[in-house]
């Protein structure tokens, strides 16, 4: 006889919902997870009285007053929003493109006289049918916006020159004519008071975790433990890489405690010339406010992703999706296991859509 209901392997946001949901159902559940610590990517580390997103920044941020209300049973958010600067050969440039920035590039002040110098430099590009990244950027903002703010940091970031990378990844780009540095336009957002780590054991109150689990390294055994699995993990690892292996840019972090009080004045500030090799700059502390007499700021450092590394963003291209696909079949043919989040999808999520998705499962599952 199986001792639990369901094995969940990963304690990210995913697995921690469907648990938290089977758990209000009366199933037992046993979550593992190969790191040393609960909470996948949202895991706070703290340093220095700070709580450091020890995997790259999380804002939280939604338009569904429902999943908003989910989160907030659990742990008060605060009203952080997100603001993020781009910096540009000693240039500080807002983001996202806005009034401001139209006004830091050329000195326009109404939304007119933005509009027709944008329209001019997409009409004088001459690109009417984009054939790669470069060109569909330029067709949709002009060339000083893409050469100053785009171009650099996409091409660190795919680790590809921008005429090399497709089109589709650029479908369309954030143009605001008000004076406005709010990034996201969604109604609610935030970061819990105290970090993710609160809202990851609010959600497993209660259900046992064993961590330093890897579990492809006792897969037999676990198996054995519960009647189904829910597997957060990479689906081609989980099919033993039948079809190929799934391709992913991965991140390294360099993370530095300072003698000040403040560092950059702001929790996200893009660096977007290809001449500096990371991407952004983190300050921990001004996702809460904190008046901390020392800071910590993470560089982050796009990183050629193989095997053994960490797998952040997947390469939804072509050739990837159609190899996802045919793992995807597969899955469907397995009633004993749930696949769900970034990894056993491969896609990218947002933190709310996962939890939505996670959510949307525990309802047509438990």
């Amino acid at each position: 006889m199986a001792e639990y209901d369901y094995l969940i392997v990963g304690s990210g946001l995913f697995g921690a919902v469907f648990a938290h949901e089977a758990k209000k159902k009366g199933q037992k559940c046993l979550v593992i997870d190969k790191r040393n610590h609960k909470g996948g990517n949202v895991f706070c580390e703290q340093i220095e009285n700070i709580n450091v997103h020890k995997y790259g920044a999380h804002i939280f941020h939604t338009n569904d007053k429902e999943i908003w209300n989910y989160v907030n049973q659990f742990v008060e958010f605060n009203r952080y929003t997100n603001s993020p600067l781009a910096f540009y050969k000693n240039e500080i440039y807002n983001l996202p493109f806005n009034m401001n920035t139209f006004y830091q590039l050329w000195g326009v002040k109404t939304p007119e006289e933005a509009k027709y110098k944008i329209e001019e430099q997409v009409k004088a590009s001459g690109i009417t049918n984009p054939q790669n990244l470069e060109e569909q950027a330029i067709s949709l903002v002009g060339i000083d916006i893409y050469e100053k703010l785009i171009k650099g940091y996409t091409e660190k970031q795919w680790g590809r020159k921008a005429t090399e990378l497709p089109s589709f990844i650029i479908k369309r780009l954030p143009v605001r004519f008000t004076y406005d540095n709010n990034y996201f336009n969604d109604k609610y957002q935030g970061i819990p008071i105290g970090g993710y780590n609160k809202l990851i054991e609010g959600l497993l109150e209660g259900i046992e975790v064993r961590l330093n689990v890897d579990f492809f390294a006792n897969r037999k055994e676990l198996t054995k433990l519960a009647k189904k699995i829910v597997f957060t993990g990479k689906i081609d690892e989980f099919y033993n890489n039948q079809f190929g292996s799934l391709e992913y840019r991965s991140l390294k972090f360099e993370t530095k405690i300072l003698d000040q009080e403040n560092f950059q004045g702001n929790a996200v500030v893009n660096y977007t010339e290809s001449q500096i090799p990371y991407t952004r700059i983190i300050e921990h502390k001004h996702f809460e406010f904190g008046t901390q007499k020392k800071t910590v700021v993470t560089y982050e450092y796009p990183d050629e992703w193989s095997l053994g590394k960490e797998s952040y963003y997947p390469v939804n291209d072509n050739k990837n999706n159609a190899i996802y696909n045919q793992y995807k079949t597969l899955s469907e043919k397995d009633n004993t296991v749930i696949f769900g989040g970034r990894l056993a999808e491969y896609k990218y999520y947002d933190m709310h859509q996962i939890i939505a998705s996670a959510l949307q499962k525990s309802k047509i599952f438990l």
